[in-house]
């Protein structure tokens, strides 16, 4: 039987699932800071629980804070006292929001079952092989830290009886060398599935901060999504206006730039990654492009079809453009996707993020797919 401090930590956690998934699109909406901790958990804060407290009767009954008066009228005390700036400073600490550990798999599994996602079907027949050793069975050699110390005593045991010198009278059990017993280790080799998340971003004058803030948000629920579904996962980061380079998420977040726009620089360095560092016939391939829009020039968003057509999206499990809306923004490169692949293609998911109350929306049409 469970102890009830087992049950009542369980139907807090229960309480706390709740919570988040009843408060989900404010998280993401508000920009909830939800902080990583290590590499499978995170920290999530929650101002909205409430705590037990007493309830008082009847004002009928007396008391202090009963009957006539006015608004700021004293209460138990002198006049003056209790008056908004009067009195010293207080010595203790202010109320705190509570703030509660939820791995990855927890969180992936309240997003999924918000907007009812899919699980992934990964691309391609190939997988990765890893080697896993599992200790199943008992040897008669091995490290002391892999000491099997029930199997010894047991092996101990059946000898002293066998040889008569076990006394029940004083059960005095010694095991010697060749009594020990060792956990060992079968290794085998497993298939697992790995994919590569390449996130693109325009940085060009006319992406503010709010831009890339809603891509910072959207970004974190998609990996959160992507890691639960496989267990290797790889995030490469690409910025560009008139060029491209490969940045580290710090700076992918932060960078503005005042040059004009040219996506396909973008696409190419893309190109370049898959080709030099992930075989297609191995690895499950994400590229993300966010952008308000703008592209220099008819000819460049020619190339980048080009791009998408003859590379990118042969190699991808799937490929998503997210437009941000920005007062600067033309919106011209959504509508040279959308006439070209149209909003059914099987590869190709088009997003258009107005604000950040369409965060969460925006995520269910790049995942909803299940590729």
């Amino acid at each position: 039987m469970d102890h009830p401090i087992k049950r009542d930590h369980a139907r807090f956690r229960r309480i706390v699932k709740g919570k988040i998934r009843d408060n989900l699109r404010k998280y993401i909406s508000q920009g909830q800071q939800i902080i990583p901790k290590g590499s499978d958990a995170f920290k999530v804060p929650m101002p909205s629980i409430d705590i037990p407290r007493f309830k008082f009767g009847d004002k009928s009954e007396g008391g202090t804070g009963q009957g006539d008066g006015q608004n700021g009228d004293p209460v138990d005390g002198q006049p003056g006292e209790g008056e908004p700036g009067q009195g010293e400073a207080g010595e203790g600490e202010g109320a705190k929001e509570l703030e509660v550990e939820m791995s990855v798999d927890d969180l992936a599994k309240i997003l999924g079952e918000e907007l009812e996602l899919p699980n992934i079907e990964p691309k391609g027949k190939q997988q990765l092989s890893s080697t896993v050793d599992k200790y199943t069975s008992v040897g008669t050699t091995g490290p002391d830290s892999l000491k099997h110390v029930k199997r010894t005593y047991k092996e101990a045991l059946k000898r002293q009886i066998s040889m008569g010198v076990y006394d029940p009278m004083n059960p005095k059990v010694v095991p010697i060398r060749k009594d020990f017993r060792f956990r060992a280790a079968d290794t085998k080799i497993e298939m697992e599935n790995s994919a590569v998340v390449i996130y693109m971003m325009d940085v060009s004058g006319s992406m503010g901060e709010e831009q890339k803030e809603i891509v910072r948000t959207e970004s974190f629920w998609i990996n959160l999504w992507l890691k639960s579904q496989y267990k290797d996962i790889e995030i490469r980061y690409i910025i560009h206006d008139a060029t491209a380079k490969e940045v580290e998420e710090d700076v992918f977040f932060r960078t503005r730039e005042s040059g004009g726009t040219l996506i396909s620089s973008a696409f190419k360095l893309c190109k370049n990654i898959i080709e030099e560092d992930y075989n297609p016939a191995e690895w499950n391939i994400y590229p993300f492009h966010f952008s308000d829009g703008d592209n220099w020039s008819a000819d460049d968003t020619k190339v980048c079809l080009q791009l998408l057509d003859e590379f990118i999206l042969p190699n991808s499990n799937m490929f998503c453009y997210g437009q941000v809306e920005s007062r600067y923004g033309s919106g011209q490169f959504y509508k040279d996707l959308s006439q070209r692949y149209g909003t059914e293609h099987d590869s190709v998911v088009l997003s258009k993020i107005k604000n950040k109350d369409a965060i969460l929306d925006s995520i269910k049409e790049f995942l909803g797919k299940g590729k």
